[in-house]
This record gives structure tokens, sequence and C-alpha cells, in this order.
């Protein structure tokens, strides 16, 4: 096994910080897949102050596939980006610390990838609610293998392939030709994504759900701040920038159009959530206001960042002051 490590096909990346509960979970998953070629899992310990860096030390002590890399808190995306560079394998696939996945996880999205001759594959997911332990499938799919465009176009729309790291298969020559680098700020992944999927020739989708991803009050999508809502914002901003600088915003734009939709409804509901979690709804008209307006600049013909970067500090100042008002 030592001497088969040394060449491995698979790398997984799993950045981790403070995710004790779960980490065990993830890593017992990981050691336990059915492929048959080799694989290694990179998991990043990014300054945790919890126990997972004594669990990831466990896990590799007891188990080859495992690596392990220990850095000062830096983010997520230094994370990956130092699991990037550490990384030996052919294909790439990305797990968070606090999720886990099926038995055949890896077997099926490489088997996707090589029948199909795919540069990504990509499978369905389960949100797990971990405080009543409930699971729910997510509910659309498809199945296939798309070319550029139209993989590009369902990636955009957000809906049969979500803007996740996760859940996917990548060849790593498409992040090499991608040059992707992954920006420091929330809902990153959105952010990038795109540009990757650009690179891909051929996208194979599993109708399968093969990914749990753990929905707790710590997770992106389980807890909710004035700058999360302003890094969605910026990351579909970046998207509109990086279609432009491509010359394929045209080809693009109703999908790019949906997408910015769906960021508007999520912020809606994301800033009703942190006013009715602050029991203040004073300047819940302005804030709702604030994203419809970040979001009409997003899809302005004639889009600007200074316009847009001028106008999404507004929602984190608000809420700043109507929390000092608050506590006083």
């Amino acid at each position: 096994m030592a001497e088969l490590m040394q060449n491995p096909i698979i790398s997984v990346i799993v950045p981790v910080y403070n995710v004790g509960k779960y980490i065990g979970q993830c890593l017992n998953t990981l050691t336990h897949q059915t492929i048959s070629v080799p694989y290694e899992v990179i998991a990043v310990n990014d300054g945790s102050t919890d126990n997972s860096l004594c669990i990831l030390e466990q896990y590799a002590a007891a188990d080859s596939h495992v690596r392990v890399i220990n850095q000062p808190n830096a983010g997520v995306s230094a994370a990956r980006t130092a699991a990037l560079k550490a990384s030996r394998g052919e294909y790439l696939c990305f797990v968070d610390g606090d999720d886990y996945v099926a038995g055949n996880y890896l077997e099926q999205l490489y088997r996707a990838c090589t029948i199909n001759h795919a540069d990504i594959s990509c499978c369905y997911y389960y949100w797990h609610i971990v405080c009543n332990d409930v699971l729910f499938e997510y509910p659309f799919h498809c199945r296939g293998v798309y070319n550029t465009e139209d993989s590009l176009n369902m990636l955009l729309r957000d809906v049969l392939i979500q803007s996740f790291l996760w859940c996917k298969m990548y060849r790593r020559e498409i992040f090499i030709k991608s040059g992707v680098r992954f920006p420091k700020m929330c809902f990153e992944d959105l952010a990038v994504l795109h540009q990757i999927f650009a690179q891909a020739k051929q996208v194979a989708i599993i109708d399968e759900p093969l990914y749990y991803y753990n929905l707790h009050g710590d997770s992106t999508l389980g807890s909710i701040s004035p700058q999360k809502v302003t890094d969605y914002i910026r990351a579909i901003a970046m998207i509109r920038v990086a279609l432009q600088k491509s010359g394929r915003f045209g080809v693009f734009r109703d999908s790019y159009h949906h997408l910015a939709r769906k960021t508007r409804n999520n912020c809606y509901y994301y800033v009703a959530k942190m006013h009715l979690l602050n029991k203040d709804m004073r300047g819940y008209a302005s804030d709702m206001l604030f994203v419809r307006r970040a979001i009409s600049l997003c899809c302005k013909d004639d889009f600007s960042v200074a316009e847009l970067e001028r106008h999404l500090p507004r929602l984190s100042r608000n809420q700043r002051r109507r929390r000092e008002g608050f506590a006083r």
C-alpha cells in the first residue's frame, strides 16, 4: 500500500478548521472507499483551536491514505491552495472537513470521468440537519454528458449543477489551464468554479446523491452575517467580470441573470434571518433595498465594478450601527 501511495491517481483535499465534532466521520468515510486505484487524502489543519489536529494525526498514523498539513489560520482558500500544491493526483476532489461521503463516492466519480472521457464529473447530495439527524435529498437531478457551453449554462443557473467545489471530481490539468486562485472570501467556490468549467470539454453528471452536507450552526449555509451577504453578491459580480473579459457574457447572459435573481432571493432570506435573530427589525426595508440595488448593478448593461464596490459596504455599516444601538 505504501508503495502504491507514492503515485496516487486521485487527491482528495480536506480543509479543516475547528471541526473536531465532524472530522472523524469525514475521514472514516474517505479511508473506507470502494475504489481500487490509489488515492491520497490531504487534510490541511488551518490553525484549529479544538482537537481537530489531534484527530487528523491519529488518522494519518493509522492509514497511509491520509497526509496532514498543519498551518497557522489563514482561511479555507489558503488551506485549499496549500493542499493543491502538495497534491500529486491526476484527479482532484474537495470534501469539507465537517461533511462526509458515501463509500463509493470516489469510485463513482472516477468511473464517470474515465468512461466518458470527461474532465469533470458531478454527483448530487443530501442535506444532513445535524441537530435532529434528518436527511433531505437535493431535489433537482439530471444525468448525462454535456459539452462546455451546456455545462456552463447549467452551472451558472445553479440548479442542476451547483457552484460547490465538493460533490465533483476534476482532472488536474483543467485547474492548471484555468489559472484559478481561490479568493479570501465566503462563497469563493461560486466566484471561480465557472472558470474551471470553462476548461472542461466534457462534464459527466451522475444522477445519484453521494455527498452529505452537514447543516449546523457554524456551516456556511447554517449561519449568516452582513459580510457573507456582501461576499455572496461580490461573487456573482466576479463572475460577470470574468465573463466579460472572456468575451462570453452575451452567450451566457440569460443564465447569468437567472443566477442574479436566485442570489437576490437568497440574500432577501439571509437579511430577514439576520434581523429576526437579532430581534431588531430597524433598517430591514433599507437592507432589502440594498440587496435589490446591488443585484441590479450586477446586471446593468454598463456594469461598473467601482460603482458596485461603493455600494456593497452599506449593509455591513448599517448592521454594525444597529447592533451598537441595540446594545446600548
